[in-house]
């Protein structure tokens, strides 16, 4: 009988190809969300829209499963997290303590909880040659603002989780995932994805807009690898908090440069320092993972974002066309 799993945030991006991942692998995949995937259809076996800031709808979420994989959470791009600390913070300490909750009751034999960089201080992270970040950097504590901060208490919520309760839990920190499927527009896209859609709506020789001065400097991760990381996080008897990113460490403008190539387009940048911009400086440390999964992302950054321009570029061919876009579902 094939393992029942429950993949929450399932209608949003990571969590969409966790599950065709998972039910490629011989999986019975729930999937839970507040909406549905927006471009195309769940390949989950049960598709629940609940929302998991209630009790309840977690004690649904969670009947009759084997293990967790828990994505759902009110996040976005650096505009967006920095606007909304309240908001972000209370709905997701809302679904993490309840989804675990929730799980201990229903006897779920493992629960994996994505975290994210965020919870790195931003004391380390103040030059855009950044030392990359290990594991136990995380402390002494300083986490962004509202979504850093209830990423780091759920973390040690799972792991009071596992020592009172003796419960199988995994923690991964997530280091800037992209790739297609995507939110590309909107407020809560990513940079790659932003930069994306900027780029292949604009003509060659057109100016676009950077957030900041675009020296900023970021490691970047295709959603390919990042699944297949939390699967063999999840199979690894490994309980501790662990990065999933890549090493690789790119500025803005360089991310910007790689995208515009693969356009085969001239672009001209216009830095806007009003706009957030986040760390000057954030890269993933991957000693641990090699030493735990014996495995890291193998993706380069220009071949995956090939992939994702394009994908991006079709999506938006109408509107550069002035027409209306039209989404299967």
């Amino acid at each position: 009988m094939a393992t029942r799993v429950l993949v929450t945030g399932a209608g949003g991006f990571i969590g969409h190809h966790l599950v065709r991942y998972l039910v490629a692998k011989g999986y019975w995949v729930r999937g839970v969300d507040i909406k549905y995937p927006e471009f195309e259809s769940s390949l989950a076996h049960d598709f629940q829209l609940l929302d998991l800031r209630r009790f309840d709808n977690c004690l649904i979420a969670t009947s009759g499963v084997d293990e967790v994989y828990h994505l759902a959470a009110d996040m976005g791009g650096i505009g967006y997290i920095t606007g909304n600390h309240a908001s972000i913070a209370r709905n997701d300490i809302l679904i993490n303590t309840h989804m675990l909750e929730a799980s201990r009751i229903n006897g779920v034999q493992r629960f994996l909880f994505s975290s994210s960089a965020c919870v790195y201080p931003d004391y380390r992270q103040d030059d855009p040659d950044v030392t990359p970040l290990r594991e136990e950097d995380a402390y002494p504590a300083a986490p962004e603002e509202g979504y850093g901060w209830e990423k780091l208490f759920t973390e040690k919520l799972c792991q009071y989780y596992a020592e009172d309760y003796g419960m199988e839990t995994r923690v991964v920190r997530f280091h800037n995932v992209y790739g297609p499927l995507g939110t590309y527009e909107g407020g809560k896209e990513k940079a790659p994805a932003a930069l994306c859609r900027k780029i292949a709506l604009a003509e060659d020789g057109d100016e676009i807009e950077i957030w900041g001065d675009g020296e900023q400097t970021r490691s970047f991760m295709y959603v390919d690898d990042c699944v297949e990381g939390i699967y063999r996080l999840m199979r690894s008897d490994y309980r501790h908090p662990l990065n999933l990113g890549t090493d690789r460490l790119v500025t803005i403008n360089e991310l910007v440069d790689i995208i515009a190539n693969i356009a085969g387009k001239r672009i001209v940048k216009r830095h806007d320092l009003t706009k957030p911009q986040g760390v000057r400086g954030r890269n993933s440390d991957n000693t641990r993972l090699r030493q735990v999964l014996g495995w890291e992302p193998e993706t380069s950054l220009e071949k995956g974002l090939a992939i994702t321009y394009q994908w991006i570029a079709r999506q938006v061919a109408p509107a550069r066309h002035g027409q209306r876009r039209l989404v299967a579902v």
